[in-house]
């Protein structure tokens, strides 16, 4: 893997998605044992989705529109139901101060699904990755291979550096009761905005 690559992908993972808004408002509802489960959740997703790109499924994804469509929608409904139960202290990671802590499954299943149904990763991965190989290469499946997996560590790496940031910040923000409206407020309108925006997504 070139420095570029390394580079590259840090800054993709860098970008604020629905893995980082997760990841963020699950950390400053529950703290870094929420918050780990979560990023876990947001990783075995990325890496489900690297291996429906390297099976060839990304291709099909992109051929069927019937398919596209029916994972967007899946999507969308569920960041809608996301934002919904995060503003009504449900959902979406937020929990009051001395609410019982979720369960790490739960929030590992949240995550999984919240990016396995976004239909443009694969399609990300089928288009990102092979930039990177060198034209030539003698065996160009295992240096896919090999890039897709630094990508998927590189997105374990930056969004545990998100819920570190957010762990720390908890502290002052659960302080706050008006702070806590806003920011649940603030993760709701992130979620729907996301949901917005994977509706416009065309295959």
């Amino acid at each position: 893997m070139t420095p570029e690559f390394l580079f590259t992908a840090f800054v993709v993972c860098l970008v604020p998605g629905i893995g980082v808004v997760y990841t963020l408002s699950v950390t400053l509802g529950g703290g870094l044992r929420a918050g780990l489960p979560a990023v876990l959740g947001c990783t075995l997703a990325t890496a489900v989705h690297l291996a429906f790109a390297l099976a060839g499924l990304a291709a099909i994804l992109h051929s069927s529109a019937v398919l596209f469509q029916a994972l967007k929608w899946a999507g969308v409904a569920y960041l809608l139901w996301m934002a919904w139960g995060t503003l009504r202290e449900t959902g979406g990671g937020m929990r009051v101060e001395g609410a019982a802590p979720e369960p790490a499954h739960r929030i590992v299943r949240r995550g999984i699904l919240l990016n396995i149904l976004n239909p443009k990763l694969p399609l990300f991965f089928l288009a990102f990755l092979p930039q990177f190989i060198p034209a030539g290469t003698a065996e160009p499946t295992r240096q896919l291979v090999s890039l897709g997996l630094g990508f998927v560590a590189m997105t374990a790496a930056v969004f545990l550096g998100y819920a570190l940031l957010a762990g720390v910040m908890r502290a002052r923000v659960l302080s706050s009761d008006r702070a806590m409206a806003w920011l649940r407020r603030a993760f709701a309108a992130s979620f729907a905005a996301l949901a917005g925006k994977l509706a416009l997504e065309r295959a």
